[in-house]
């Protein structure tokens, strides 16, 4: 459930990730290292007859050639809204089928985004105030050994820097064994550590953070969060492929390609595309496509879907180490290699990673693989496809 920069879902405690990372196995939880099988060879842009493929083809066939990875799809949208897909690989490596055209993916902590928006939202309309103790909303809830919500704010929630360990580092094999899990469930396993650090003294990628802020979002509501994020964002910005999976729900309903997990450098591949994503709630439940994706950015960056106060808010970052990257409100700002930055959040969840965002010239992009690299090479590769659309 992290996104990192170059790191992970576990969604991570470096910036960036977006996964349930740690929810893996502790061999796959160092993952991210490039594959050495050859699934398949890689399909021809949806996008382009030409002979050659273009910069952005090429980078999703090294993804697949060089890092055996299964599968690999883009998507990008250009400032006038115009947008090429891309793909990879192979949808099901036992099959040898083709890669659905814009297919639906699992996109780990890439929720973070959506799970803020509802919160600024609220405290756009004055239900929830940014530098409110969690205490107001959720009285001795968030308790443990150095760890106090009436000395946590709702914003150093959104920001990573309220010091909540991460229930991740303990969720291991349950994911994959379709445990279902509530919110409290996952509290409870955070709070037996204790707090990493003083609240506003530092930043640590927790997923914790998020399930807080979830529940907050319910208690101001009264509804529960799915249902928040469906009328609010999902609806709001006219997304089509997107949802947050109901309780119990193990599937991904539209076309998509299968995902699998590696367990180390080298191992088989194991098909995981149905779990139960509960382990990840506000932090990383959510299924989507890279074209929603890029839509959901460019709405939200544009102004659709948060009131100018909020977004700017959302768009004031603290340093994530000495990356060059920060992070917001849910948001993170990376630097480009042809100059200035762009704004997104990924995601990795057990069988599928994802990266993108979109620049503040509205160009966006979305690459989403089948497989969570077990090195960071391969999230850097990843990341590098990214930085080539948006810089071409």
């Amino acid at each position: 459930m992290r996104e990192q920069v170059s790191q992970r879902f576990r969604t991570s405690g470096r910036p960036g990730r977006g996964g349930l990372r740690r929810a893996l196995p502790a061999a796959a939880v160092a993952a991210l290292a490039a594959g050495v099988l050859t699934v398949g060879v890689p399909a021809p842009s949806t996008a382009s007859a030409a002979t050659r493929p273009d910069a952005v083809q090429q980078g999703l066939n090294a993804l697949v050639r060089a890092d055996g990875l299964p599968a690999a799809l883009a998507s990008v949208r250009d400032g006038e809204g115009r947008t090429r897909t891309y793909t990879a690989g192979v949808g099901n490596v036992t099959t040898g089928a083709k890669v659905p055209t814009d297919g639906q993916v699992r996109i780990g902590s890439t929720t973070k985004t959506f799970t803020a928006v509802v919160v600024l939202q609220l405290v756009g309309e004055g239900k929830i105030g940014l530098d409110t103790m969690v205490d107001t909303y959720l009285p001795g809830l968030v308790r443990g050994e150095g760890i106090d919500g009436r000395h946590i704010t709702v914003r150093q929630l959104l920001q990573h820097t309220s010091g909540l360990p991460d229930y991740e580092e303990d969720v291991n094999d349950d994911i994959l064994g379709h445990r279902y899990f509530e919110p409290r469930d996952l509290l409870d396993i955070a709070f037996r550590h204790k707090a990493v650090f003083d609240p506003g003294k530092d930043w640590g990628y927790s997923n914790t953070n998020y399930v807080v802020a979830g529940l907050i979002v319910q208690k101001v509501t009264g509804r529960p969060l799915a249902e928040a994020i469906d009328t609010r964002v999902i609806k709001a910005a006219g997304l089509r492929h997107t949802s947050f999976p109901a309780p119990g729900d193990m599937s991904i309903r539209e076309a998509h390609p299968r995902g699998y997990l590696r367990e180390a450098a080298g191992a088989p591949l194991r098909d995981v595309t149905e779990i139960d994503p509960s382990v990840a709630w506000a932090a990383g439940q959510m299924i989507s496509t890279n074209s929603d994706l890029n839509r959901f950015f460019t709405a939200l960056l544009g102004g659709g879907l948060l009131p100018d106060a909020q977004l700017a808010q959302m768009r004031a970052t603290v340093p994530i180490g000495d990356t060059g990257a920060g992070y917001g409100l849910g948001l993170i700002s990376r630097p480009l290699s042809c100059g200035g930055v762009y704004w997104g959040h990924g995601g990795d969840i057990p069988g599928y990673e994802t990266r993108g965002g979109v620049t503040e010239k509205g160009r966006a992009v979305s690459v989403a693989v089948t497989s969570v690299p077990t090195d960071g090479a391969g999230t850097e590769h990843l990341e590098s496809v990214v930085d080539t659309a948006l810089c071409r």
